[in-house]
């Protein structure tokens, strides 16, 4: 492929890729409406309560936690897999550095071809940045960093970018939760240890596109079209297991449905919660905008 295309490619890929990686670490918010499961839980007190009860209580807990070191695991069919690796914030808006590697997949190999095995994304409030290889930034004008500013992903995007902006704001450990609050078949499945530590763990199936008609806030149009995105990747429902601990935090949780491509798989572990998020806008000088790559011709 020519200049102008690798980098239009690359661009298009590290959006993809930053995007996956939060959400595979929690999808973007559901209605915490839901018939619920007859199944009971126990609390710390020996009670019976029902799972969608402690699921109201992990989903606040877990949400005024903050902040929390992430690593995740994702399979998206034949098109790209990925591990990405970081701490991500969420008192002000989504805030964090992720340190995202290609490991397989068609994706995988385009960005190798441009110079680029993994990339850091740092998650601001109104943009999130991407670092790339030093091939791209030769037809960067020198610079490493590009500047995916939210606004713009919704406006060149249509419903499939707003979407992609609703999920980048919105891609939090406790949206995971509310996720099974709206599938409306929540189970608790037993107890298990997960990286040595005793948990709960939670079940329950979402309809995809009904999913995305609750959280996004699209108009009809923009539904539609959305709807038909995901109609067209094969995917109309989703599995969702959450483990949780004695505290009321998610530990793990894994997402799994079908695509056109091949099986969508993603793994997601949490730890350290409350920890310190330290997530800086990239120096301006080694720093480009993608509205501005999207148009300009290579220097090389």
């Amino acid at each position: 492929m020519n200049g102008t295309t690798a980098r239009r490619v690359a661009l298009a890929i590290a959006a993809a890729a930053a995007l996956t990686s939060v959400t595979a670490c929690g999808s973007s918010d559901g209605s915490d409406d839901s018939k619920g499961s007859s199944v009971k839980a126990k609390d710390k007190g020996g009670l019976s309560v029902s799972p969608i009860a402690a699921l109201r209580t992990i989903e606040s807990t877990t949400d005024k936690a903050d902040s929390a070191k992430v690593e995740s695991q994702t399979t998206m069919g034949s098109k790209l897999s990925m591990n990405a690796k970081g701490v991500l914030g969420w008192s002000d808006g989504l805030k964090g550095t992720m340190t995202i590697t290609y490991t397989g997949g068609q994706m995988a190999e385009t960005m190798r071809q441009t110079g680029s095995t993994s990339m850091e994304a740092r998650y601001l409030p109104d943009a999130y940045y991407a670092k790339m290889g030093e091939q791209f930034a030769a037809q960067a004008g020198g610079k490493h960093w590009v500047k995916y500013p939210y606004a713009f992903l919704e406006q060149v995007g249509g419903a499939s970018g707003a979407y992609m902006k609703d999920a980048m704001q919105n891609s939090t450990p406790h949206q995971s939760v509310k996720m099974l609050l709206a599938s409306g078949d929540v189970k608790k499945v037993g107890e298990e240890k997960v990286r040595g530590v005793n948990t709960t763990r939670y079940s329950g199936t979402v309809d995809v596109a009904e999913l995305a008609e609750r959280s996004s806030g699209l108009s009809e149009t923009q539904l539609k079209e959305m709807k038909t995105q995901l109609e067209q990747a094969g995917i109309t429902t989703e599995t969702i297991d959450i483990w949780v601990n004695d505290e009321n935090l998610l530990v793990k949780k894994v997402e799994k449905g079908q695509m056109n491509t091949g099986e969508l798989s993603a793994t997601a572990y949490y730890s350290d919660y409350g920890t310190e998020v330290s997530a800086e806008e990239p120096p301006a000088d080694d720093t480009t905008d993608v509205k501005e790559l999207m148009n300009k011709q290579p220097t090389t």
